[in-house]
Order: structure tokens, then C-alpha cells, then sequence
């Protein structure tokens, strides 16, 4: 089970200097992306992509293609850089997910990287009805933004001095549950955020996937892609849980089970 909410350490010094090996997260995924991931099967099946603190959708312009190239329908928020959840951050991916919502006809599936996989839960607790279901990479969502000891000095410099999100503000565990499917991928070796805050309790329609990697690395790692596509290409209107298919066995460590 998770650890109650303000009882996480940050992660190791050792754990944050591998976070440069996510430079070879980027090379394997640019080498064997294409191979390994499937060809889309639910066409009319929009997916927005929201992208890290200080990030901007040139974060995610490699996963992004690789899902375009393979028939997603996929977009990035085109909001500029990520620098926390000021109002033109807020309105704009209220505005994006009305828009593809209404594009398509259909709801839209939220792909959200660390801060941006806070917003995608966001949405989908604010606009259930539009969201088909929320992905986070590396989202430490079990504490508030502005803990002590997890929120860094240029977050605390450019952020919000309020929290806008009033469910921020109370425990995780103490919110209403997702109306939606949730999948919270993570890594039990990153270097950014402690994994044990981005852990869903498991229960109908939600998971957790333990790939191999780092926190910066998530939006290039070939297991977090694999398993994307995979919630991706379910049935619409269904949810089962995800199982790793024998021969990317090694991409996803038993540890992830263990939460569950």
C-alpha cells in the first residue's frame, strides 16, 4: 500500500545521477519504437498528450510520432511550456480537450507526463464525460504540489502561489476515485519524484505498470510506449487490466506487482 500522504523521502542521490541514462532510453526507443509498437485499431480515438513541469510539446514530439506514424490520432496541448497550472494553463487544456472532444465525437484518451499526468487526472475528475482515460508517466499525484521537500525551488519561483485544484488540497485517498480508467506507469528507479507517490490503489479500472527506466526517460521509454498503445488499442467502451506480452516480459519488473 502506499505510504500516507507527506511520508515520502525524495529519492536518492544515486538514483538522481542515473537519471542520465535516460539519454539511452532515448537511443533504444528510437532504434525499436516502431517495431515493437502496434498499429492502431480504433481510429477515431483522439489521445492529448500533456507534457512535464518546464516542459513543452517538443518533450513529447518522440512519442508523438511514433504513435502518428503508427495511426493514432494524437495531439500535443500547444499551450507553450509547462510552468505549472496558472489560468491561461488551465483554460487552454479545458479549451484543447473540448475541442478534440467535439473534433472527433468521441471522448479523449489523456497521455500525462509527471505535472502533466496531475493535469490529465484533473481534467478527468472535472470532465468525466469527455475523457475516455488518463495514462501518467511518472505523476507523483499522492502529494500536493507543494509539499516540502518535493516541489523544487524554480516550481515554488514560477507556479502558482495558490493551489488552483481544490482536490490538491486533501490526501489522495480521502478524493472520490477516478470516473474513468486509470494507468499510472512509473519506475521504481526514478531519479525525479518517489515512485510510491505516483501509485493508484488497484481496484476496477485501475493499475499500475513498473517499467525499467528513468524519470526523464518516460516519455521515450519503449515499455511506457508499449503499454500506451496497448490501453490504447482496447476496445472502446471496454477496460481490462494489462499484461505484458512474453517476449517484453523483461521490460516491466516484478516490482510493479507488488504494489498492486
Amino acid at each position: 500500500m502506499p505510504a500516507a500522504r507527506g511520508k515520502y523521502t525524495p529519492p536518492s542521490r544515486l538514483l538522481l545521477g542515473m537519471e542520465s541514462l535516460g539519454l539511452v532510453e532515448r537511443g533504444m526507443f528510437t532504434l525499436t519504437a516502431e517495431r515493437v509498437v502496434p498499429r492502431c485499431v480504433n481510429e477515431r480515438n483522439p489521445v492529448l498528450v500533456l507534457p512535464g513541469f518546464t516542459a513543452s510539446d517538443q518533450s513529447t514530439r518522440m512519442l508523438r510520432g511514433v504513435l502518428r506514424r503508427k495511426g493514432y490520432s494524437v495531439h500535443g496541448w500547444g499551450l507553450g511550456a509547462n510552468v505549472g497550472p496558472h489560468p491561461h494553463v488551465l483554460d487552454g487544456m479545458e479549451r484543447r480537450l473540448a475541442e478534440l472532444f467535439e473534433r472527433y465525437g468521441a471522448k479523449v484518451s489523456l497521455v500525462g507526463w509527471s505535472l502533466g499526468g496531475i493535469y490529465a487526472r484533473e481534467l478527468a475528475h472535472s470532465h468525466p464525460a469527455l475523457v475516455r482515460f488518463v495514462v501518467t508517466l511518472g505523476s507523483p499525484y499522492r502529494f500536493r504540489l507543494g509539499d516540502r521537500g518535493h516541489t523544487s525551488e524554480l516550481y515554488e519561483a514560477v507556479a502558482p502561489q495558490s493551489e488552483p485544484y481544490p482536490g490538491r488540497l486533501v490526501p489522495e485517498e480521502e478524493r472520490a476515485p477516478l470516473k474513468v480508467p486509470a494507468t499510472s506507469i512509473y519506475s521504481p528507479t526514478d531519479g525525479i519524484v518517489r515512485w510510491q507517490a505516483c501509485i493508484e490503489p488497484v481496484g476496477s479500472l485501475r493499475e499500475n505498470i513498473a517499467v525499467v527506466g528513468t524519470h526523464n526517460g518516460l516519455g521515450c521509454n519503449v515499455g511506457a510506449l508499449y503499454a500506451i498503445t496497448d490501453r490504447l488499442n482496447q476496445p472502446l467502451g471496454t477496460w481490462t487490466p494489462f499484461v505484458a506480452p512474453m517476449y517484453l516480459r523483461h521490460m516491466y519488473p516484478r516490482a510493479s506487482r507488488g504494489e498492486q
